[in-house]
């Protein structure tokens, strides 16, 4: 009896304890069911999961470029004058830094522009050019002479050496002018003494010397002159 009893107990924990097993492996075959939302696998070999992996991309948000408006906004064409700013004249520092105005004297800018003159006559001298050629030179620097004489009357200017030197410049090469105007025109009619003898051609040659020299003076004095 004792033994009859000692196997029915053994059999009813048996059976308990497989309805225990079976029902917990239920419960969590379907908890993984539930938690997936997919069909779960399993390998019988104990490999472990064989079955399709869950699509997790759903429950994350994607990072998406933002598109930025730049700090700085382009700058305008200028395509109108009132984009432009009117430049400042009136400031000393924009005139004299900027612009650059003309340090030089009137004076000097003036006496300047007699070096081309003065220089063409040079050149006349030097190649033999005709009467006509040179008087041509000689009137245009002598009335360029005049109108100076004239701008600078009576101003401190007419007492500096280079104006003096210009001034007898121009009185030696009208002379020497005069010189060879007569001496074309009466040469022809006189004889080489006497009256004659001014208008020969080596007076005339002599005379055009000492001209050439005074005007390489005189280009130097103006190029000195401050």
């Amino acid at each position: 009896m004792k033994k009859f009893l000692t196997l029915f107990l053994i059999f009813i924990f048996a059976s308990t304890s497989c309805y225990a097993f079976s029902f917990g492996w239920k419960k969590n075959k379907e908890s993984v069911k539930t938690e997936t939302s997919e069909p779960v696998e399993y390998d019988n070999q104990g490999s472990g999961y064989v079955g399709d992996l869950p699509d997790i991309s759903k429950s994350f948000k994607t990072s998406e470029p933002k598109v930025t408006k730049p700090l700085v906004e382009g700058s305008k064409k200028f395509n109108s004058s009132d984009e432009i700013k009117p430049v400042p004249r009136d400031n000393p520092a924009f005139v004299n830094i900027i612009l650059k105005t003309d340090k030089t004297s009137p004076y000097l800018n003036d006496i300047n522009d007699l070096l081309p003159q003065l220089e063409n006559m040079l050149l006349c001298i030097e190649k033999g050019y005709d009467v006509q050629k040179f008087n041509a030179k000689a009137m245009f620097f002598n009335q360029t002479v005049k109108y100076l004489e004239e701008k600078y009357l009576d101003k401190p200017e007419s007492s500096f050496e280079s104006f003096k030197k210009i001034q007898t410049l121009s009185t030696h090469t009208q002379s020497v002018a005069t010189l060879r105007t007569e001496a074309e025109r009466y040469r022809p009619y006189l004889a080489y003494t006497g009256a004659g003898y001014l208008y020969n051609d080596n007076v005339i040659n002599e005379q055009l010397d000492y001209l050439k020299t005074e005007i390489e003076d005189t280009i130097v004095v103006i190029k000195d002159a401050k």
